[in-house]
């Protein structure tokens, strides 16, 4: 198979969607690998590394797109991507569609098969592709929180962990997921007065467990997050429903509640954002504020650590991107029920439910799809 890595183009994106180690795994395997050139200067992957290991560098993405079978990238196609896909094409990236008509409705049109890391899952449950980086954001978001907190940034001037004789920020996670475990890690670690909220009542007796009366923790109830984001330093948005559109749990009502300098971090802002204020934001523009309270909505955080990112996140997606080339995307998927739930859109078809559901379109079941 040929596969095409384009240099990715989101606002201050520098991951790349395969690593030389990858390459040189793929081309030993007798497939062809295409690399935009610069694709992962960024982050130190040289041009030169991904030749020796057995790439062919191409001089832009529209000559990797017109020439690849496959196109394997980190994040959703922008607009101009899109316009490049084809219908006998592959793409297997993060999608997150459901808060995304116009993407949806572009890869609808372009007939490709697209794949979406989010959504694959394993025989726990778990999503292993969107792990590693929920990992980091989850991690970062707590450094973000602590940096926006300062003064000198906007806030309120607080420090995470408070020193003697001084109250430690107050932090409210919300959801006990990857993100939010990752975060509440960070955050007690800092030594912040941290409260966590989960439907998912064995996850909060394992948190309980594990940090005893470091932490607080709460059934997702609408009263009691009202009552404890009003009175947050920091807020974390660690919500998420697989493939769906995060649902609302902070209402402009609370943020108006909170004290002026006070954070939001919304790393569901993918899904669309479980805070009723947030939108997306850039690196490059990573913060506004409502009400006096800062919110910070960066829609590929992980990507500020291209470099630990890119190895983490091919770590996981590479045996994937491994069965795809091997056995070809419809054997691949039929014969992984797993792999196969990452499936959204097949030659023109939405299969994904959970996108239907938020954009009131139609869908087809991937089993029958493919069977067909």
């Amino acid at each position: 198979m040929i596969i095409g890595v384009p240099q990715e183009v989101k606002n201050n994106e520098f991951r790349v969607g395969l690593t030389p180690g990858n390459v040189s795994g793929l081309c030993k395997q007798g497939h062809s690998v295409l690399i935009q050139r610069g694709a992962g200067q960024q982050i130190g992957l040289s041009d030169e590394a991904y030749r020796l290991a057995g790439a062919s560098l191409i001089n832009s993405a529209a000559e990797v797109f017109q020439k690849a079978e496959m196109i394997v990238k980190v994040k959703e196609p922008q607009a101009q991507e899109c316009a490049m896909l084809r219908e006998d094409q592959i793409l297997f990236a993060y999608l997150h569609l459901a808060p995304d008509p116009q993407q949806t409705k572009a890869l609808l049109q372009s007939g490709a098969t697209c794949i979406a890391y989010e959504t694959v899952t394993a025989m726990n449950g778990a999503l292993p592709l969107l792990a590693p980086m929920s990992e980091v954001a989850g991690r970062m978001s707590i450094q973000a929180a602590a940096s926006h907190l300062e003064k000198t940034n906007g806030g309120l001037g607080v420090l995470m962990a408070g020193v003697p004789g001084v109250s430690p920020a107050k932090i409210v996670i919300l959801g006990g997921g990857v993100v939010g475990r990752n975060a509440l890690q960070m955050a007690v670690g800092l030594g912040a007065d941290v409260c966590i909220f989960d439907r998912d009542i064995e996850r909060l007796r394992q948190i309980d467990m594990f940090y005893g009366n470091r932490v607080r923790t709460f059934y997702s109830d609408s009263l009691l997050i009202e009552q404890e984001v009003s009175k947050a330093d920091v807020v974390i948005g660690a919500v998420l429903l697989p493939g769906a559109a995060a649902p609302k749990l902070v209402t402009h009502n609370m943020i108006k509640k909170m004290q002026p300098g006070s954070v939001l971090v919304d790393v569901a802002i993918d899904q669309g954002g479980c805070c009723e204020t947030s939108k997306p934001t850039t690196h490059a523009d990573p913060t506004f504020v409502v009400d006096g309270v800062i919110h910070y909505c960066v829609a590929n955080m992980p990507g500020a650590v291209a470099r630990t990112s890119t190895f983490a996140l091919t770590n996981a997606t590479y045996p994937f991107v491994e069965a795809l080339a091997n056995r070809g995307v419809l054997k691949a998927l039929s014969i992984d029920h797993h792999f196969r739930n990452g499936l959204s859109i097949h030659k023109g078809i939405l299969t994904s439910k959970p996108v239907a559901i938020a954009q009131g379109l139609d869908f087809e079941a991937a089993e029958a799809l493919l069977a067909a």
